[in-house]
């Protein structure tokens, strides 16, 4: 597959080559905070390449966040949606009472005057007479049963208002949280591309072809099947994916990050998983390694920050990071965190 990123500039020597290339490492490693592996340009491409592991990585951990936040984001708006609904039912309910309050009022206008509390409960403010027991003895029962309940739906009203407030600026701080995290992963994204053509051109073939998409799909004949049904068609889903793009955020059908991948697959078995890795390790059953089976959730690192899909053989597909496309990978390619039968 030919490679995504860019050549490196032409007219660069070898010494100008280098100069820039150190400059690069130098930078990436202030923004991570560590120093470059060495000054020796002999072991630049190297400490170059793992730079760039250290960044797609970083860049992964961000996009997890960046998908929990949107999910947060989404179940946030639904609720000040449904909060909204209700405060406007309550406000309907409190117009309605009042109307009926005023046609008592109008009843009395009618005989000889209105009873000034009842005037006074009319008023743009009465939740201040509302409170009061003296209110309600003047007048007759049927009266004092409508203001009883025009005194719980105001107070209702209050509390749905307030609700839908602090969903709102919760809303608003997650948006806030979203943006955050969507420009970390694109600064991290943009110092590993830049790495990348900073390469000499034999270093990045090298580097491209180790994150090659299309690889063979594993022999399946042999071994355990799937726990189910729906795992083996979650399975197949993950597999008709392969040699689609990574796209961090992404969860298909045209684009994938590794969590989006794992949710889009069980999601076409009829099977709802959460947005991230770190959920997804806890959406089912935990098993050993030793006994994973097709359609079982490999998360790696200690943080969970990456989710595969096992799919037999020693062999997991997943979505690597960007530039990689959907492919499968040795189940071992990273420190496994858990193994998960959803």
């Amino acid at each position: 597959m030919a490679s995504h990123r860019r050549p490196p500039a032409s007219g660069f020597h070898g010494g100008a080559r280098v100069t820039l290339l150190s400059a690069t490492v130098a930078t990436a490693a202030a923004a991570l905070g560590t120093a470059p592996a060495g000054a020796d340009p002999s072991t630049g491409p190297a400490a170059t390449r793992a730079m760039v592991d250290r960044l797609y990585e970083q860049a992964e951990q961000a996009t997890e966040r960046y998908n929990e936040a949107a999910e947060h984001a989404d179940e946030l708006g639904d609720r000040v949606a449904r909060a909204q609904e209700r405060a406007a039912r309550g406000q309907e309910d409190v117009n309605r009472m009042r109307d009926a309050l005023g046609s008592v009022a109008g009843a009395q206008y009618r005989s000889g005057g209105v009873d000034p509390a009842l005037a006074l409960l009319l008023s743009g403010d009465p939740d201040t007479y509302l409170d009061r027991a003296a209110v309600l003895d003047r007048l007759g029962d049927r009266e004092a049963a409508v203001l009883t309940d025009l005194r719980r739906a105001q107070r209702r009203l209050g509390q749905e208002r307030s609700e839908a407030a602090r969903k709102l600026a919760e809303l608003e701080r997650t948006r806030n949280a979203l943006a955050r995290h969507k420009r970390a992963v694109e600064a991290k994204l943009a110092t590993a591309e830049r790495l990348l053509s900073s390469l000499p051109a034999v270093e990045r073939a090298a580097y491209d072809r180790a994150s090659r998409s299309g690889r063979a799909a594993p022999d399946l004949s042999g071994g355990a099947g799937p726990s189910s049904a729906r795992a083996a068609a979650a399975v197949a889903a993950a597999q008709s994916a392969v040699g689609k793009p990574y796209v961090w955020g992404a969860n298909g059908p045209n684009g994938f990050d590794c969590s989006g991948l794992t949710q889009w697959s069980y999601a076409r078995a009829g099977v709802g998983l959460p947005r991230t890795s770190q959920a997804q390790r806890y959406a089912g059953q935990q098993v050993p390694l030793s006994q994973a089976r097709p359609g079982d959730l490999v998360t790696y690192r200690s943080d969970a920050s990456h989710v595969a899909m096992y799919v037999g053989n020693g062999q997991v597909v997943h979505a690597p990071y960007p530039g990689a496309a959907v492919r499968y990978d040795p189940v071992g390619m990273m420190p496994i965190a858990s193994v998960t039968r959803p």
